[in-house]
């Protein structure tokens, strides 16, 4: 398995000889208004992408959306997406989708197989609170496959009961996290903090965890620096991966060093 973060939440996962693309967001730097009610007021996104629009489409197979907020469906990747290509996203989502003029939906309640892997959904938290409420349904998404690292793309989400239990349930080999701890003026934070990192990283002591969803958008205050400097407090940095725009890590499969 491999997974590039290409920026922000827009994942390539190269995952039981498929290729997926996940949360695909290809808006040019500052081509989009400012999130509103945040300490932060520049023009989103804050970086270039780390490459063509075209090397980002290459070679990918299915697109896996786990919901349409703009940091993770713009409209340029409307444009841009072949119209047939298998979507793969959360029910709320579908006929959004199919208007979009999408041909191969396929919205998960709980579980759907797809050329050999399986996907499940799972639920999450996109804050706490009326703001949490007013964010709308999330979903995270679990991958497995024969001789493949089980995959948990937890979505954006804040520690919460649900993203515990699919770590109880699937028991992941590697947790996509979705960082940032993007917030507005009022309010808890609505994707996660080091704390919340530390609180997957504690109840899943045998993952391996990929951070993305930071500086990019506007209302993510928490930096990679800042991120680091905390992981390494806790002991985590060897744990724990915080990718720069466009790296990308290879995972053995399970059993192998």
């Amino acid at each position: 398995m491999h997974i590039q973060l290409v920026r922000h939440a827009t994942l390539k996962v190269t995952y039981g000889g498929r290729t997926f693309l996940i949360d695909p967001m290809f808006s040019a730097a500052g081509e989009l208004s400012a999130v509103p009610n945040t300490p932060n007021q520049r023009a989103n996104p804050l970086v270039e992408l780390p490459f063509s629009t075209e090397e980002v489409l290459d070679g990918v197979e299915a697109v896996l959306v786990t919901h349409t907020h703009r940091d993770h469906l713009d409209e340029k990747a409307l444009r841009l997406l072949p119209a047939d290509l298998p979507v793969f996203c959360q029910p709320p989502d579908a006929d959004m989708l199919h208007q979009e003029g999408f041909s191969h939906v396929n919205a998960i309640e709980g579980e759907q197989e797809w050329q050999g892997i399986r996907l499940y959904r799972t639920g999450g938290r996109h804050g706490t609170g009326e703001i949490g409420k007013q964010m709308g349904p999330v979903s995270g998404f679990v991958l497995q496959a024969p001789g493949v690292p089980t995959l948990y793309v937890a979505g954006d989400t804040v520690w919460c009961a649900e993203v515990e239990e699919a770590i109880g349930r699937f028991a992941p080999d590697v947790i996509v996290v979705f960082a940032g701890a993007a917030r507005f003026l009022t309010g808890d934070p609505i994707t996660m903090t080091g704390e919340d990192i530390a609180l997957v990283a504690a109840a899943a002591p045998d993952s391996h965890l990929f951070v993305a969803h930071m500086e990019t958008w506007n209302h993510c205050l928490l930096s990679r620096a800042e991120l680091h400097k905390f992981l390494a407090k806790r002991k985590l940095q060897d744990r724990v991966r915080i990718p720069a725009d466009g790296e990308r890590i290879a995972y053995p499969a399970p059993g192998k060093a």
